[in-house]
């Protein structure tokens, strides 16, 4: 009627005019266009499709995060992820700006009621050193170590090490040779006899040749590992989704 022209012919309601003959294909590809976008939208909905962005710190990319990502690009194989590395404060700073939508570490850099805190492992602090250092004995393997006995070792400073912080551990920080934030460069340091370090367990890589961890007894230390999001905005569902599946999944599969 806006037109001023007729789709079908007069008393035949099953033949269509030449311009409705003309209007056919547009309007068949407007209605295909229209069930997709209806398809797309269900689906980004129910957590189907999209794209989820994750900040982890590295010991949890290599050694936790693959099984969370295989059990979760199964039941949703349509999402993409994009996956940032960095240490904790990185990862914080990339969650509080918006860059990514959750991240995995601890969140000590963090105030506490800027973000909605899930605990997953409570990660324990070692020592870590080359296997021929005297430190490394049948003792310590027993009985773990006291922080006094690592005060005649040359100390490398990591990121981690802010765990050491007001314990009386805190005196290796104060006296640190070496101060190294790359973990390339600190496992080059370490390989090369140039010092000792405190790392926690997830952060020692699986079947290290040189390099031995061996638990701190006093203080026992532990590094609480979790997952967090922003506390005042509401995430996609894709990032929904997976945030409930790698807390359901770490609690089935780890201890915590």
């Amino acid at each position: 009627k806006t037109l001023d022209q007729r789709l079908f012919e007069s008393g035949n309601k099953a033949t269509l005019t030449p311009f409705g003959e003309s209007c056919l294909p547009k309007i068949q590809q407007f209605i295909s266009v229209y069930q997709a976008f209806e398809e797309d939208l269900r689906a980004t909905a129910a957590g189907d499709k999209g794209k989820i962005r994750i900040a982890s710190v590295p010991s949890l990319v290599t050694k936790l995060l693959p099984s969370v990502l295989v059990a979760y690009s199964k039941k949703y194989p349509d999402i993409e992820i994009v996956l940032i590395d960095d240490n904790a404060v990185g990862v914080a700073n990339r969650l509080l700006t918006g860059e990514v939508d959750l991240a995995l570490g601890n969140c000590t850099s963090i105030n506490q009621t800027d973000i909605d805190f899930t605990p997953l492992i409570s990660d324990p602090i070692g020592v870590v050193c080359l296997k021929s250092n005297k430190l490394n004995n049948e003792s310590s393997h027993s009985q773990g170590l006291k922080w006094q006995q690592l005060m005649a070792e040359p100390f490398i400073y990591n990121g981690t090490c802010r765990l050491l912080e007001n314990t009386p551990a805190e005196m290796l920080n104060r006296k640190a040779r070496y101060t190294v934030e790359n973990i390339t460069s600190l496992f080059s340091l370490l390989r090369n006899d140039l010092g000792i370090t405190t790392l926690p367990k997830l952060a020692f890589p699986s079947n290290e040749p040189e390099l031995v961890w061996l638990n701190l007894l006093d203080p026992s230390l532990n590094r609480q590992i979790g997952i967090f999001k922003l506390a005042d905005k509401t995430i996609s569902p894709p990032a929904q989704a997976f945030y409930e599946l790698c807390v359901t999944y770490v609690q089935e599969h780890y201890l915590l």
